[in-house]
């Protein structure tokens, strides 16, 4: 049996043997599996209001105004429309086949918008961006939707053809006006915008029928961004339309979901694990400074660096084993009860959800080793203790405090040992959506694996210090 072996089995024996060790240990992965419940008291699902979901599963917003006529089967329809009135950047006037009335019922759409010029978005999540022009087209032929731009309605330029899948042979075709809340870092305010169109040109099978104007969403305005007491409507004269309208159509970022669940939010159970496994970290080494038992230790095995080596493996190796499994039975069991309770699940894939689920498991170990070397440092357990909850905890509960100034708590999720709560994050931004993405709403200003990467080099630092003193230091 080598050195290094005969460190690792005395210093596992050591843990196993000290049953409140242990404990504490089982205790941490009870805290990951329980502890989300705390966090589920958001009112009765009768009391919750309903969030749209699109086609992939995502929550959305889904308010416009929609003046439109039925297309039978395949068919076009051009317009020249002024860019949206309106100091939302997003704002958006054009054109729109919508696949139904119900919310989150696919579309393909062209539009002007206030401040990001020409685009072709479709089903809330896709965007593609095109060259200017006064002039838009969409066409439908089978479940194909062609979106097309031009500057003087004669010369053409194709912008995105989309299939919507299943899409009727009868649907709703016509204009459009949508106008997300204002942004101002903290929250969100209503907003109207105002587009004119010129008499809209059919080709196809259009029924001889007027034009319908309507607020699509209006059940859902609150998430939508739809000022309360405002109702979109037009007018219609010999040259065309104006529209006003209001709301948005697009992916609805967690700032317009306060009643929706994430997988940071089922793995809410981390902090108080850190905590236990902080203690339990800082006393596998300030027990033996206390003791005495330090002496005895080093007699045994002088190489001190390898030492200090095996209690961090031992450490680390338990407490990501305990924590994965832990973890990889929280996320599964409580979005079953979430989804049963009627509360809005953000989706995230099977791979996202596993990173979480490794990576929350991963930052407790390194977060354990970091404690570990803490304690070496400074031998005094509650000293400890504090020194590495008020690095790692205390960032990230100021970072997610709503009223923190955003750019100081993107600086403490990226500058501190905070950072690596960005492993849990599965929420993505969204460049067609201006939001509030700050780590209160649950996005981080990191990767995933890159904020983990901050943790894990103040951890190295520290251990590199640890093993300095701990050779200087009872020579």
């Amino acid at each position: 049996m080598t050195q290094v072996t005969r460190l690792l089995r005395s210093e596992w024996t050591k843990f196993r043997t000290v049953p409140g060790w242990v404990r504490a240990a089982a205790a941490a992965a009870l805290m990951i599996v329980l502890f989300p419940l705390t966090g589920l008291a958001g009112g009765a699902p009768e009391q919750r209001t309903t969030v749209p979901i699109g086609p992939h599963g995502e929550p959305v917003s889904d308010a416009y105004f929609f003046v439109h006529r039925p297309l039978f089967g395949d068919g076009s329809i051009t317009v020249a429309v002024t860019a949206p009135s309106s100091t939302s950047p997003w704002a958006k006037a054009g054109l729109i086949v919508s696949a139904g009335a119900e919310p989150g019922a696919r579309y393909a759409a062209i539009m002007m918008t206030a401040a990001h010029g020409v685009r072709m978005q479709h089903d809330y999540l896709h965007d593609r961006a095109a060259t200017a022009g006064g002039w838009l087209r969409l066409t439908r032929s089978g479940d194909t939707v062609t979106g097309e731009v031009s500057a003087d309605g004669a010369s053409w330029s194709e912008v995105d053809s989309v299939r919507l899948a299943g899409l009727s042979g009868t649907v709703q075709v016509g204009l459009f006006v949508a106008c997300p809340p204002l942004v101002d870092g903290i929250g969100t305010a209503g907003n109207t915008a105002t587009a004119t169109f010129s008499d809209p040109q059919l080709a196809g099978a259009w029924p001889a029928a007027d034009w319908t104007g309507d607020q699509r969403g209006a059940g859902t305005a609150t998430f939508a961004g739809y000022p309360s007491g405002t109702s979109g409507g037009f007018t219609a004269s010999g040259d065309g339309f104006t529209v006003t309208g209001a709301g948005d159509l697009g992916p609805a970022p967690r700032s317009e979901v306060p009643v929706g669940a994430t997988a940071a939010d089922l793995l809410f159970g981390t902090f108080p694990a850190l905590v236990v496994i902080v203690v339990v970290a800082t006393q596998m080494i300030t027990t033996e400074f206390r003791t005495g038992l330090i002496r005895t230790t080093f007699s045994a095995s002088p190489h001190r660096v390898r030492l200090l080596a095996a209690k961090a493996t031992v450490l680390a190796g338990v407490t990501f084993t305990v924590c994965l499994a832990a973890t990889v039975i929280a996320v599964p069991l409580w979005l079953r009860v979430v989804r049963g309770l009627g509360l809005t699940v953000f989706p995230a894939t099977d791979g996202t959800l596993l990173r979480a689920e490794a990576g929350t498991a991963a930052l407790l170990a390194v977060t354990a080793v970091f404690a570990l070397a803490v304690g070496t440092v400074v031998r005094r357990g509650a000293t400890a203790v504090t020194a590495v909850v008020v690095a790692t905890v205390l960032p990230h509960l100021l970072a997610r405090t709503p009223f923190l100034p955003p750019p100081m708590a993107e600086w403490l999720a990226t500058f501190t040992p905070a950072a690596a709560l960005a492993v849990q994050q599965t929420l993505t931004r969204y460049s067609q959506v201006d939001s509030v993405y700050t780590p209160a709403t649950g996005y981080y200003p990191l990767s995933p694996w890159a904020g983990l990467a901050v943790l894990c080099a103040y951890t190295a630092l520290t251990f590199a210090l640890a093993t300095v003193l701990l050779r200087r230091r009872d020579a």
